[in-house]
């Protein structure tokens, strides 16, 4: 799943983990974009003490091993700005790829409440791109927290997994798997049990004004793949 920050990732990632035949990982290439993008980060040197930086040996084990604790799926969340350049994407030409979107007014104001974001941090050019390159079902998470169900349903189907209820609710609280980012990024999805849409009344999110050239930027990637997003 190639995700952008602040996307609700981390919420569908609870959804996958909660089946009783899929094992996940949680970002395993962010100690080596940290490593290799030089990239200000929180939590920067616990993120680089935590996984390996050998991108080679991170990718074998995604693509080549056996999907952990014996189980029959293995979902990994994926940012996408973490895939360098230095990436052999054709390595992962093999698995199943999905994208999950959020706009980006909403995303950068989420992400700007812990730092302030530049189009790097955010890896929608990248995700645009490793969609041009892999194609796959695209969530856009607004639905997905509207409709989390006959998403989830649409997701399945397109990927050839059966469709698990289990998907639908977790317990709240930290899990095993979470990156040790988690303390800073994951204060809101620890505290839930399931997918909540916003008020419908909501307004839209307002953004500072030096991030309105970043939003610019973003539109048009977000554009392109809202319109072949799953329908549930």
């Amino acid at each position: 799943m190639w995700s952008t920050p602040r996307t609700r990732s981390t919420a569908l990632l609870r959804a996958w983990e909660n089946r009783s035949d899929t094992a996940v990982v949680d970002e395993p290439l962010y100690a080596f974009y940290l490593d290799g993008s030089g990239a200000a980060d929180p939590g920067r040197d616990d993120v680089l003490a935590s996984r390996s930086a050998d991108w080679r040996k991170i990718v074998d084990e995604l693509v080549d091993a056996p999907v952990p604790d014996g189980k029959r799926v293995f979902y990994q969340k994926h940012m996408a700005q973490h895939v360098l350049p230095a990436v052999d994407r054709r390595r992962m030409a093999g698995l199943r790829h999905a994208f999950l979107i959020r706009h980006p007014a909403e995303m950068l104001a989420s992400y700007a409440k812990v730092q302030a974001p530049t189009l790097d941090d955010l890896g929608v050019l990248q995700q645009r791109d490793l969609y041009r390159q892999f194609g796959g079902p695209v969530v856009d998470s607004g639905d997905l927290v509207r409709e989390p169900e006959p998403v989830l349903r649409a997701l399945c189907a397109e990927l050839g997994v059966p469709f698990d209820a289990d998907m639908l609710a977790w317990p709240a609280g930290p899990r095993s798997t979470d990156g040790v980012w988690g303390e800073t990024w994951y204060e809101n999805v620890r505290r839930s049990t399931g997918f909540v849409a916003p008020q419908p009344d909501a307004a839209p999110p307002a953004l500072p004004p030096h991030l309105t050239g970043v939003l610019d930027r973003c539109l048009p990637v977000y554009e392109e793949l809202y319109a072949n997003r799953l329908r549930g």
